[in-house]
């Protein structure tokens, strides 16, 4: 049974600063690049949560040697030794990415290159998300996959040597099937090109490099020249973008508050909600104070707004907030007017269709929140307030989990959440951090 949790109204506003754990994407990356990689790379700031380790276990059967640790900040640190130049080991048994679409979309570009055979499989949220959108310029590129018209996991896929170069168009903006295909395009003998219908987020672009890797990345196309062996360096992981965002929009919407977020990734890939906030009338900024290698990073600031009014999102900037919508919905919930998500189809395709989540959560609460083709739309109320004995179900999905807890810490009464344990996933400490802000 998943967990259930009572989510109780803050007495108090949040104040002050705080720091979130490492950013999700990165640190999948840091994972596995190091374990491509020929050497031993040192890591720091690497998010501790059940999807990270869903990338860690697959690289372990795959012979990478992982020694990390549990530092007191809860983030894990130490070496990883890579199987560089040999290719990874023929695993001993099938994959389990668990929940992580980031770990099995990413594996099948790593694997490509290689003569073994592997399957890949999740658990059964991650057995319902599409594949397809990575096994199709994949297989264009050498590698095979069975069943072959299959749309999700599980999958085995057999590796080749003999991988050729491709520039591929992509149907979707999506970091994960970007990667894959650079990933393989490392052994590749030749330039591998992704083109995009929108920019979406470059971490693998700006990561590869201090693995020795040449890459280009202009706003909507990706490259990698290969073939190339990765080799070790050190990496440190920022602060999650996502994570803070959920803390943020709670200073947002609870009067008296003001906090800031301090070491988070500033890419702008990735704060696009932060964005959205200020279209929303919230007194929002940013300030860089340096970076972790081509990563910038700095401080994330929110204040209490009590004049929240709808906006739109353009659908060519759906990418830069599609994990922030559930959170942004509930802020719309919260304004004067419309609030328009653009383009939002990928909603859909998430731990569980989000779109469909966030509509019947708002209609709990009495907000009319539909779609209409590929946009989401909220109809704001300012006067609206959480009624008591409101039950909802996160469906097993992270973001789903915190926003609905957001709601029940800045409402008027107390909520239930079914499956709050799904928070496990990105930020296990969310509910701690809020009450370090809100002492």
């Amino acid at each position: 049974m998943s967990e259930s949790v009572v989510i109780r109204p803050l007495e108090k506003p949040l104040r002050g600063s705080i720091r979130v754990p490492g950013d999700k994407s990165i640190s999948h990356r840091a994972v596995l690049l190091s374990a491509m990689a020929e050497g031993t790379s040192q890591i720091r700031g690497v998010l501790d949560s059940d999807d990270v380790r869903s990338s860690i276990r697959v690289v372990q059967q795959l012979g990478a040697q992982v020694n990390l640790q549990i530092m007191p900040d809860g983030s894990l640190e130490g070496a990883i030794t890579g199987w560089g130049a040999k290719g990874p080991s023929q695993p001993d048994g099938p994959l389990d990415c668990g929940n992580s679409g980031t770990t099995a979309r990413l594996l099948m570009g790593i694997l490509a290159p290689w003569g073994i055979e592997a399957e890949l499989t999740g658990d059964e949220s991650l057995a319902r998300r599409p594949m397809q959108r990575v096994m199709t310029p994949l297989s264009r590129m050498g590698a095979r996959f069975s069943p072959q018209d299959a749309q999700t996991l599980p999958i085995t896929e057999r590796g080749t040597g003999r991988l050729d170069p491709i520039t591929y168009e992509s149907p979707v903006a999506s970091a994960q099937l970007k990667t894959a295909v650079l990933l393989a395009g490392l052994s590749a003998d030749g330039e591998t090109r992704v083109i995009e219908p929108a920019p979406s987020r470059n971490h693998t672009e700006l990561m590869l490099p201090a693995f020795g890797a040449e890459t280009t990345a202009a706003t909507r196309v990706a490259s990698v020249k290969g073939p190339v062996t990765l080799r070790a360096t050190d990496v440190v992981v920022p602060g999650d973008p996502s994570s803070a965002a959920f803390l943020l929009c709670a200073a947002a919407l609870c009067p008296g508050s003001a906090i800031q977020v301090e070491g988070v990734s500033l890419n702008p890939a990735r704060i696009g909600f932060l964005r959205t906030l200020e279209h929303m009338g919230v007194n929002a900024s940013r300030r860089s104070d340096g970076a972790k290698g081509k990563e910038l990073s700095g401080i994330l600031s929110v204040e209490y707004c009590d004049r929240l009014h709808g906006c739109e999102v353009p659908a060519e900037k759906i990418a830069t907030v599609i994990d922030e919508v559930p959170i942004l919905a509930l802020v719309a919930a919260h304004a004067k007017g419309v609030t328009v998500f653009r383009g939002a189809d990928e909603l859909r395709v998430k731990e569980t269709d989000r779109a469909a989540a966030v509509i019947e959560g708002l209609a709990l609460m009495g907000i009319d929140a539909w779609m209409d083709g590929s946009d989401l739309f909220i109809e704001g109320d300012p006067m609206f307030s959480t009624s008591a004995g409101l039950r909802f179900d996160a469906k097993g999905d992270h973001r789903l989990a915190m926003t609905w807890a957001v709601a029940g810490l800045c409402g008027a009464n107390p909520i239930e959440i079914q499956g709050f344990d799904a928070v496990s996933v990105s930020y296990p400490g969310f509910l701690d951090d809020i009450r370090m802000l809100a002492r």
